[in-house]
């Protein structure tokens, strides 16, 4: 998995490749070295974002403190900052969670 995280103070990064407005929501894959979300929201007043951190944290089993948005905002790329899991950890969850 080419995934790109990186170990920070508060937790560790992982970049997003969003595709708003899709049909069903969910992990699409990897686009790049990102990992590729589809989320039902439309990209307006902030909703995809949320749809975003609402699909991480159900996803990886997270209370919503621990997963917010650092970069990208008003973007599909979007780096976001998850907090209680170790790299390993997230990386085993993640592969676990990516189609093949």
């Amino acid at each position: 998995m080419a995934l790109k995280l990186t170990a920070g103070n508060d937790g560790i990064y992982l970049e997003l490749r969003v595709q708003p407005g899709a049909r069903r929501p969910g992990i699409v894959g990897v686009h790049g070295d990102a990992l590729k979300l589809a989320v039902n929201a439309p990209p307006e007043d902030g909703k995809a974002n949320q749809a975003v951190i609402e699909l991480l944290t159900e996803l990886l089993g997270l209370p919503r403190r621990q997963v917010q948005i650092t970069r990208g905002l008003s973007s599909r790329s979007k780096t976001v900052l998850i907090s209680g899991l170790t790299e390993p950890e997230l990386r085993e969850k993640l592969a676990a969670l990516i189609p093949s």
